[in-house]
């Protein structure tokens, strides 16, 4: 086990962690707007004593609900001006939110629209405790909708990071379906996994599908789930579409909630409204339920099953000098033979790139 992952334990077992997932509306007027109601949350959660702040998915500005409801031929406008709100990281924001959790020594989850030129992310931010930016990730698959808005992700996010509070994981909503993905954190030991979903979006189904989600990666990882979801106010939902037919599509699915890794809710869930979740995370009830099951140890079987990762980032451009001197034969099975000259090897050879990720 990594040097880190070996600190890591002995904290588990010595403290407590409190945590707030937080619920919140946007700001659909002033992109600002939802940046100082993400500082102020953060203040309003150190002052319950929180050190782990988790909020929504891509909450600033806002989640492109107007993807769900409205066909493409009328998102060119909506889909321009999330653009032109989008963060830019790192960037003013990331710098407003990173002096906000290191005065008040936070650790902030946080999910942005992030803008890399041309294109749109949904994007995970981990800010450490001194406002540190330790983690970037991007959903490695936009759902259904959302593939009207955003790129895909890569492997290089699936990262798990040590923090202030322990080590912790993210994914966004429905890569929580993705088991690989899930597995991919698991196998790094995380301790506190990060949750975030939209909210305000499906109906009730959507947020009971989320518990089980939440709950079950609980139960596997062996490790506590922060999950934040977002809420929309009456007045947002008409704002989205006029359509009263279409608005029950976006009321519902909230279900912000901390759960234990033996699966239990440590508070009330939240699904209606905006507050906070908060919950004390006594992280040796991790090494209690990996005493019984620990899926990427005892309970794995890394010589029958295990997990193959291209964690490199994704690059539209590979320079030949950056690439090794082999050439690849079509009539070889891709068996490589050196060659003077450095040639590119196929982009559906995945020998190059794959890791071993557990066992």
């Amino acid at each position: 086990m990594p040097s880190g992952g070996r600190a890591a334990l002995t904290m588990a077992a010595q403290r407590i962690v409190r945590a707030a997932a937080i619920q919140i509306a946007p700001d659909f007027d002033r992109p600002e707007g939802t940046l100082e109601r993400v500082c102020e949350a953060i203040e309003g959660a150190a002052k319950q004593g929180a050190q782990l702040a988790v909020f929504p998915e891509t909450f600033l500005p806002y989640y492109p609900y107007f993807s769900f409801v409205l066909p493409p031929v009328q998102q060119g406008a909506p889909h321009l001006k999330l653009m032109e709100r989008a963060v830019v990281v790192p960037g003013p924001v990331t710098q407003a939110v990173a002096q906000s959790a290191r005065a008040h020594g936070v650790v902030v989850v946080l999910g942005v629209n992030e803008r890399d030129h041309g294109s749109l992310y949904n994007t995970q931010l981990v800010f450490d405790a001194d406002g540190a930016l330790v983690l970037k990730r991007r959903k490695i698959t936009p759902t259904y909708h959302e593939r009207m808005v955003w790129g895909q992700g890569d492997g290089a996010g699936l990262k798990v990071v040590d923090t202030a509070v322990g080590r912790v994981g993210a994914l966004a909503c429905w890569e929580h379906y993705n088991p690989l993905a899930r597995y991919s954190l698991m196998a790094q030991h995380e301790e506190i996994h990060c949750a975030q979903f939209p909210g305000s979006l499906v109906g009730p189904i959507f947020a009971e599908q989320m518990e089980v989600t939440i709950r079950h990666h609980a139960l596997e990882s062996g490790c506590f789930v922060v999950n934040a979801t977002g809420w929309l106010t009456d007045e947002q939902v008409r704002s989205v579409t006029p359509d009263a037919s279409l608005q029950k599509a976006l009321r519902g699915g909230c279900h912000t909630a901390i759960v234990s890794p033996e699966g239990k809710h440590l508070a009330p869930p939240l699904t209606e409204g905006e507050g906070m979740v908060i919950a004390d995370l006594d992280l040796a009830l991790i090494a209690k339920r990996k005493r019984m099951m620990d899926s990427v140890g005892h309970y794995a079987r890394p010589e029958l099953l295990s997990l193959a990762l291209n964690d490199r980032p994704a690059t539209p451009v590979v320079p030949m000098s950056s690439t090794p001197s082999v050439a690849w034969s079509p009539d070889h099975d891709h068996a490589p033979r050196t060659e003077r000259h450095a040639v590119q090897p196929p982009v559906d050879d995945p020998a190059p790139v794959l890791r071993v990720a557990a066992g």
